[in-house]
């Protein structure tokens, strides 16, 4: 064999080889925390997909792999006690969707790596340093730009229902970011000359007196948070929502199947995904404090006919060919 040809060999051995080790994970067996503020069941597709790029990076459960789960079932108080848990557990790595259950993992430890999905803004709420170099031991993926989603809700709302003038803004004010998304919707109602109606909600326990309080207002629609508890229990406020025949916006896809209205935000199960990104690099020797936190590029706009049906309403054409997805 000619020293050319050796060369060669050698080389995409070498790179074979390479991509094995990225492909296959090599070891001991992981171990990594999973702390989530809303059910299991309101996030399966998105924690499916998280999972799917987990395993197309080499992490496999049952083989390279163990995840220790702890599911707050839309009741944030749980999330510091849940936190500890891993802490005890000691895991390598916390998996934080939701920025209250960030905070609680990164108020737990200040060493175990925290990858966050969504909190409303890191660096105004303490998580980062900034979105370039985080700085402690927390990074991942930001819900921001959240003024320009809450902007867009209210400009379809506009479009989809040109009458309406007051509109309520359900919110839980236990939930970490509720004061800064309620400046964030404040200004954009503003800007579209609308009446905004702030009703509080901590839990199911809530609801009716939330919707009696919309109903008192003359609310003509109702704008929800991004609330880990809304998602949770995303069916009875669908129910509450129905009854009141109330037009509804939601930062999720999961309400709008549940039964409202319509929604507008983030793609969640594509950006979740990205996070198992950050999880793959860390297991690998990255460092939190040098990983950029990442920003939303994707976003949807999801009807629910059906709903629509119910309230009587008729959509324009114009909003209908905007959809991402309707819901029969």
């Amino acid at each position: 064999m000619d020293r050319r040809k050796l060369i060669a060999l050698l080389g995409a051995g070498a790179l074979v080889a390479r991509f094995d080790a990225f492909a296959q994970p090599q070891g001991k067996v992981r171990r990594i925390g999973y702390l989530s503020a809303p059910t299991r069941a309101s996030v399966e597709r998105a924690h499916d997909e998280f999972m799917r790029v987990l395993r197309d990076r080499g992490w496999v459960v049952g083989k390279n792999l163990v995840v220790e789960y702890r599911w707050a079932d839309g009741q944030v108080e749980r999330l510091p006690g849940l936190a500890a848990e891993l802490v005890r557990q000691k895991v390598e790595l916390i998996v934080a969707p939701a920025g209250s259950a960030a905070l609680a993992a990164r108020d737990a430890t200040k060493t175990i790596p925290v990858v966050m999905i969504f909190p409303s803004d890191p660096v105004a709420t303490g998580l980062v340093a900034s979105l370039r170099r985080p700085g402690g031991n927390v990074t991942g993926t930001s819900f921001a730009p959240g003024s320009e989603i809450f902007g867009k809700q209210l400009q379809i709302l506009k479009e989809a229902l040109p009458q309406t003038t007051r509109v309520a803004f359900m919110s839980n004010p236990t939930e970490f970011g509720s004061t800064l998304q309620m400046k964030e919707v404040e200004a954009a109602a503003r800007a579209l000359n609308m009446q905004l109606l702030r009703v509080d909600a901590r839990g199911p326990g809530d609801l009716a007196k939330a919707f009696a309080a919309i109903a008192k207002e003359r609310a003509e629609a109702l704008v929800v948070s991004r609330d880990s508890t809304f998602l949770a229990h995303r069916e009875k406020v669908a129910e509450y929502a129905l009854k009141a025949r109330l037009p509804t916006m939601f930062s999720f896809r999961e309400n709008v199947e549940a039964g409202g209205l319509m929604g507008y935000s983030v793609n969640m199960t594509d950006f979740i995904s990205h996070a198992a990104g950050y999880v793959d690099k860390i297991l690998r020797g990255a460092k939190p404090e040098d990983l950029p936190v990442e920003l939303p590029t994707q976003f949807e706009f999801v009807i629910n006919v059906k709903t629509a049906r119910t309230l009587g309403i008729k959509f324009p054409n114009s909003i209908l060919l905007r959809a991402d997805k309707t819901i029969e």
